[in-house]
């Protein structure tokens, strides 16, 4: 979908530090961890929540009360007359939830609060009612590694669609670790000069829980990759290519967004515009979700008619490393152009906010380059895949 007049503030996108599953906040609930990170960010950003008209929360792990999250972050940071939708498309989520925004500001919402919050840490177990079934046995589902595990109607795990694409492609365990080494190296890039790179868009996490201090300012559990080191690695199944190193690790996390329109993204920031061009989604072959990412740039870039070549930085979503040798042999587009400061690859996937986060980092690069246009896109459960499209700059 194309927008003609949708815009983000300057520095009106942020992020959390991503912290490894099981971590510091395994026993924060999402909500509450969104509720901290987004008046954090308004705050420091000196944005008065007065201003919001309605707030979009992306969200795919349930959370107790989360039910009624909308209104309820949008009471707790100071608007309690303000709601709106709840967008859950699994890894998909970021996008879905800026497209949703984008759609409300073209028809004239005003200005839309984006919040993408995930703990996969802790999920819920389910029970559904089975009445009819034998003595009345429940069904019962792990929401987190139940569904990580197995795609209803793929029947067959992501870790398998990764397999899967590699062996037809031909992609070998050498090209797998390289990419791995690679983006880790470019992570580092993030970390330099004090995380001079990060700092530009990462909201500190800091709450209070009982008698509990809780104040992470950057990233935890991520994972060294060293290319001599990971060549040992036994793969996650047997012939494959994939191992611990290059494949992303499960996180929890919040990030968000300010959509407007262009006037009224001027009036709040003196900076450089961002200006949402479009997004695109698709849906691939069962057990082929590693190469979603690229027909849904495509439909991106058509519909903001524009090429892979007018790209000024490509950010993506890559749970797996093949997903990046994919769209490289599918555009022409360098690995080593992608992803400059690292990817979910490396600091971890807490899914709703995965993509936000490096949409944040997408418009980091495009403004410290002096803007320029900007492409994010990654794969998402289902075999679907997700994209979009900014220009940074007036």
């Amino acid at each position: 979908m194309k927008y003609d007049d949708v815009a983000i503030p300057a520095g009106l996108l942020w992020s959390s530090p991503f912290v490894r599953w099981q971590g510091a906040v395994s026993d924060i609930s999402s909500v509450d961890l969104a509720t901290a990170v987004t008046t954090r960010a308004l705050a420091d950003r000196q944005v008065d929540p007065g201003i919001i008209d309605e707030v979009v929360l992306g969200i795919t792990i349930p959370q107790p009360g989360y039910f009624f999250g909308p209104p309820t972050i949008a009471a707790r940071i100071g608007i309690p007359n303000v709601t709106g939708p709840m967008v859950s498309q699994a890894c998909a989520t970021a996008v879905a939830a800026l497209h949703s925004a984008a759609a409300s500001v073209t028809t004239g919402s005003g200005t839309d609060l984006v919040i993408t919050t995930d703990r996969t840490s802790n999920g819920p177990t389910v029970v559904y009612p089975q009445p009819s079934a034998a003595g009345g046995s429940p069904q019962v589902e792990d929401f987190v590694q139940s569904n990580f595990a197995r795609d209803p109607w793929a029947g067959t795990s992501m870790l398998a669609a990764a397999e899967t694409v590699a062996r037809e492609r031909r992609i070998g365990r050498e090209e797998i670790d390289d990419i791995a080494a690679l983006r880790y190296e470019q992570y580092q890039r993030a970390l330099a000069d004090d995380r001079a790179f990060q700092r530009n868009y990462m909201v500190p996490i800091e709450l209070t829980v009982g008698r509990r201090s809780i104040s992470i300012v950057e990233d935890t559990g991520v994972r060294p990759v060293d290319r001599a080191a990971i060549a040992s690695l036994s793969p996650a199944v047997t012939d494959g290519v994939h191992t611990g190193a290059s494949q992303t690790h499960p996180a929890d996390g919040a990030a968000g967004a300010l959509v407007t329109t262009t006037a009224r993204a001027r009036e709040l920031s003196d900076e450089p515009i961002v200006h949402v061009l479009s997004t695109g989604f698709a849906h691939v072959a069962p057990t082929h979700m590693p190469e979603a990412p690229v027909p849904a740039a495509r439909r991106a870039l058509d519909a903001a008619g524009l090429t892979f070549h007018q790209v000024d930085a490509i950010t993506t979503h890559n749970p797996f490393a093949v997903n990046d040798m994919v769209f490289a042999r599918e555009t022409g587009v360098d690995p080593a152009k992608m992803n400059s400061y690292g990817c979910s690859l490396i600091w971890g996937h807490p899914q709703a906010p995965t993509g936000m986060r490096a949409i944040a980092e997408l418009v980091t690069e495009l403004t410290a380059r002096g803007g320029g246009i900007g492409l994010f896109t990654g794969c998402a459960a289902g075999d679907t895949g997700a994209a979009v499209v900014v220009r940074v700059g007036d």
